[in-house]
């Protein structure tokens, strides 16, 4: 079975590689290959930046087995937040099997693991209501404390020096900076022209940000030293897009009408040159230069693109492809997982989902050995094996989405569902 499943990935990858050269040659822009990276004359961090280990590699500090003495005790589990349900179910990674539930805040939408390792955050949005809450998790235990009221933290972040939590409040297109434990409001930096602002990653050096513009198909950069929104860059949209419904196993394109695209997830390079944005409208990734802040290429994957997790030796980008274009999507839907090497930033694998699903957000185990994802309008959650692309199935509670995997390789943590360094 293993046999079959590495040569339906391999067929699959070459699939997937052919229905990105379709969308090039019709016009959309074509991925940049990345030469091998070479060490920096000196990387000039912001005060208080932590160095890296390597500084050619931004994941140098993350690979398999690299865990922090600070959570040396901490329970290895998934903390699934079940956005309609107001919940988050607890599932044992080694069985794979839910061992805990408990309930949160209204609409949960991320677990975010703390800066320093200590807590795992729950953001709790509330949706279209004002009781918004941040509940805290003891990574110890598995078990939450009291909430926090905080206003719309839909996603939340840290700056890489640590001083400040920075809670995304996508209603108020603003980024609300708090203090990392108590979470009292420190300042805020409002972002007008971000309709949506989402998704972050952060400079090499951690002297800025970006931040993703779900409904406005641009993207932000924030100056963290100057404490300002420094320029947007709306994304270009290629030529070509996969057709609602087509199977991973058989791409279909189609003329790609959408004048804006739905960027989500965004990661770094390993050497800090390139952002990589998975744009939902889009069925792919759009390549951006940091510091020109320009795009310089798309690379096409598959429909819904929409999450993105390193693998554990930096070498590889999983995206995870939520199966639709549209925000609601249908239950056992056409979800797959691509796999982009980072040094020629070309599709080499897609994992499609027996029987469909509808991948979102998660994380890589502590080993690399497993892809974790939520599977949002499936109410399930999937476990791939990242060497054969096969899938577990757990079932979990409604709506499952910004899923985290614990504890994880590094040092300290940037927030969402575990960008650490």
């Amino acid at each position: 079975m293993k046999l079959k499943q590495t040569l339906i990935t391999a067929a699959l990858g070459t699939a997937c590689v052919g229905a990105a050269l379709v969308a090039i040659e019709a016009g959309a822009a074509g991925p940049t290959a990345q030469a091998p990276a070479s060490a920096p004359a000196a990387i000039n961090y912001a005060p208080g930046v932590p160095a890296l280990p390597d500084p050619r590699n931004v994941y140098s500090g993350t690979g398999a087995g690299q865990l922090s003495e600070a959570v040396k005790g901490h329970l290895e589990r998934v903390y699934v937040p079940n956005l309609r349900g107001n919940d988050v179910w607890v599932i044992d990674p080694e069985t794979a099997k839910v061992v805990s539930k408990f309930k949160v805040g209204r609409a949960p939408q991320h677990v975010v693991p703390s800066w320093d390792l200590q807590t795992l955050w729950v953001g709790n949005n509330a949706e279209r209501h004002t009781d918004g809450s941040l509940t805290p998790i003891d990574p110890r235990t598995g078990k939450p404390g009291p909430s926090v009221p905080v206003d719309d933290p839909y996603n939340m972040y840290f700056t890489p020096d640590g001083k400040s939590a920075i809670v995304v409040a996508e209603a108020q297109k603003r980024l609300d900076f708090r203090d990392p434990h108590t979470m009292q409001l420190q300042y805020s930096i409002s972002a007008p022209g971000c309709g949506g602002i989402n998704h972050a990653d952060f400079s090499i050096d951690g002297r800025y940000g970006v931040f993703t513009c779900e409904f406005s198909g641009q993207i932000a950069k924030v100056d963290l030293v100057e404490r300002k929104v420094v320029g947007y860059l709306k994304l270009k949209m290629p030529a070509t897009r996969f057709k609602e419904g087509s199977s991973p196993l058989d791409p279909q394109t189609e003329i790609c009408t959408a004048t804006k695209g739905m960027p989500q997830d965004i990661r770094i390079s390993p050497d800090g040159k390139h952002f990589y944005i998975a744009d939902m409208d889009a069925d792919g990734v759009h390549v951006v230069d940091g510091e020109s802040f320009k795009e310089v290429g798309f690379i096409a994957t598959a429909i819904g693109a929409h999450g993105l997790y390193p693998s554990r030796d930096g070498k590889k980008l999983y995206v995870a492809n939520r199966s639709t274009h549209k925000i609601h999507g249908k239950t056992s839907g056409p979800g797959s997982v691509a796999v982009i090497d980072f040094a020629t930033e070309k599709v080499v694998a897609v994992w499609p989902i027996p029987g469909g699903g509808s991948p979102d957000m998660g994380n890589v185990s502590a080993d690399g050995r497993w892809l974790w994802l939520s599977g949002r309008f499936d109410n399930e959650v999937y476990r791939f094996d990242t060497t054969s692309g096969a899938v577990t199935k757990i079932k979990v509670g409604q709506e499952p989405h910004g899923l985290t995997v614990w504890p994880q390789p590094g040092r300290y943590s940037l927030g969402h569902t575990g960008n650490l360094r």
